[in-house]
């Protein structure tokens, strides 16, 4: 059995609550280790595996059907004295303003005041990388909306995440480069912003689309006829096997 798993909470787009807001957990041991994205849907489902809110997050962009999750999130940890303030929150810098206006300008976040929105969380601002826990994840921007708005993750040798993206040839070529699992948008059909099953095979060699589990996608039945041309098309609650990291550890610090 693998020590890690890729955990899909949702893997609809904004407009398939049945299928919840795409959002992911990858497990060590069966336990949350870092979760990626914050949606309304998916933090539900988050709650009822593991019986408590998310301890580590990554954000991909600030679209509300990824980050709609936060107000709740909000309340849980603020008010819990052992969480308040130790929840971190991984953010790509040019992410944070956005972020911010998305949720968290509002004039009392309680309505009895004394209390900031980031009071509640460990905000923690990342460029191409960050560590977590004792391992280095690669950042890299995506094709969605505007430049320097929405990016992916990878966990060097296991899983690359995309978030939502327009095909990214050039940064899958550097980013997945290790055999990883690609986590990638896709949908039935392409739109300016998310990327069809016709753009990935047009613009993916087919070594790259045999790595590719495919979510955002709009209904089951779209994702039936995504599997039905033989991709691997992700599910609600489904747990994926990864292989082990090959990503860079902290060494030991010998003062």
């Amino acid at each position: 059995m693998s020590e890690w798993t890729l955990r899909l909470h949702g893997v609809g787009n904004a407009a398939a609550v049945a299928l919840g807001s795409a959002m992911a957990t990858i497990e060590r041991e069966g336990r949350p280790w870092l979760t990626i994205d914050c949606g309304a849907e998916g933090l539900t489902a988050y709650q009822a595996r593991y019986g408590e809110s998310p301890r580590a997050l990554f954000i991909t962009h600030a679209h509300l059907d990824h980050v709609g999750g936060f107000e709740r999130l909000f309340v849980d940890a603020y008010f819990d004295a052992a969480r308040c303030g130790r929840t971190v929150v991984y953010v790509p810098a040019p992410l944070v303003p956005l972020l911010h206006r998305r949720v968290a300008d509002y004039p009392n976040v309680l309505a009895e005041g004394g209390a900031n929105f980031w009071d509640a969380f460990r905000l923690v601002p990342v460029g191409e990388g960050f560590w977590h826990d004792g391992m280095r994840l690669d950042v890299f921007p995506v094709r969605h909306h505007w430049p320097d708005t929405a990016f992916g993750l990878r966990l060097r040798g296991s899983v690359v995440w995309t978030g939502d993206t327009r095909p990214i040839p050039e940064m899958l070529a550097c980013h997945a480069d290790a055999g990883e699992v690609i986590a990638h948008d896709c949908g039935l059909h392409g739109n300016p912003s998310h990327s069809g099953i016709d753009d990935l095979e047009r613009e993916y060699p087919r070594g790259l689309l045999d790595r590719c589990l495919l979510y955002h996608y709009a209904s089951p039945e779209d994702g039936a006829a995504l599997a039905a041309r033989g991709y691997r098309v992700g599910q609600p609650g489904e747990g994926i096997a990864l292989a082990e990291p090959t990503a860079r550890r902290a060494e030991p610090w010998n003062g």
